[in-house]
């Protein structure tokens, strides 16, 4: 495992210094608490409203094994510019020395701690890549446990299917720039002996018809994931979960941070989450 731990480490490192860049640009100030025994990071715009109720905790990525510490800092911050929203962002733990379901425990713990402060029509749940995996495991563990759902769900180029058996996994394999390479190995590592296709693993393969939130889902058409994406938006419209599906051309996994196209992706995002969540009490 130490050779996991040097690798963890140096993309760590890599993704420190552009996260870093990029939150320093965003209008946020951001305060480190502890909750539950779980490290937080709460960013607030300085513009947002005092009686802003609405929160969005957003799951961290990094192909399920790095983007803690203070990439998760700054993804916080960064997140609190996209959504402009207060954003609680969980430092969840990590493989190889915290595998599976480890990092679920820690979200469904600051979940249920945000749910002792906030009505679950102020709290929307999303997730970018292996976020998006937690994302949605979390909520159908919420589900399956008896916790009330939040008000949706946002799904950002999801990790939903770590069996990997979407189209694109083949189809976009060298085409996409952003993620050259399938995760199986970091799959396993996060997954510790369990079946990767149980739906706590591969939320993609859940019951949706048991419930599940309104979903925000978006990918490219030079994305990896892109099977992913769609086959989720088609199982949860299976079960008239309603869903939004927006595909962009020409995004990678990576997808486009900075421009137009970042700017409608945003726009739209922020139009789903002011649909379906309450933002202040009257």
């Amino acid at each position: 495992m130490d050779g996991w731990r040097s690798y963890i480490a140096a993309q760590d490192e890599a993704g420190e210094a552009a996260l870093g860049t990029f939150a320093a640009s965003v209008d946020a100030d951001v305060e480190e608490i502890e909750v539950d025994g779980v490290t937080v990071y709460v960013s607030t715009p300085r513009d947002l409203p005092a009686d802003d109720q609405a929160v969005y905790l957003d799951i961290h990525g990094g192909a399920l094994l790095w983007g803690g510490g203070p990439s998760c800092r700054y993804m916080s911050a960064i997140t609190a510019g996209m959504t402009q929203s207060r954003v609680w962002s969980p430092d969840y733990r990590l493989p190889p020395d915290h595998p599976f379901p480890a990092g679920i425990d820690d979200c469904l713990t600051v979940y249920r701690a945000l749910l002792r402060q906030r009505q679950p029509e102020n709290i929307v749940v999303g997730g970018a890549s292996a976020g998006g995996n937690l994302a949605a495991s979390a909520l159908l563990r919420a589900r399956d446990e008896g916790t009330v759902l939040p008000a949706g769900i946002v799904l950002l180029t999801p990790e939903i299917d770590l069996t990997e058996s979407g189209d694109s996994f083949n189809t976009m394999l060298g085409i996409d720039t952003g993620l050259t390479d399938r995760l199986m190995p970091a799959n396993l590592v996060y997954a510790g002996g369990h079946d990767l296709s149980h739906p706590y693993l591969s939320p993609l393969f859940g019951d949706f018809a048991a419930g599940f939130p309104p979903a925000f889902l978006q990918s490219g058409t030079r994305d990896l994931f892109l099977s992913n994406t769609v086959r989720m938006h088609e199982a949860l419209r299976n079960e008239d979960v309603p869903a939004d599906l927006f595909i962009q051309d020409a995004a990678t996994h990576i997808g486009f941070a900075f421009g137009p196209e970042a700017n409608n992706r945003n726009r739209l995002l922020r139009k789903f989450l002011d649909d379906h969540w309450i933002r202040s009490v009257d």
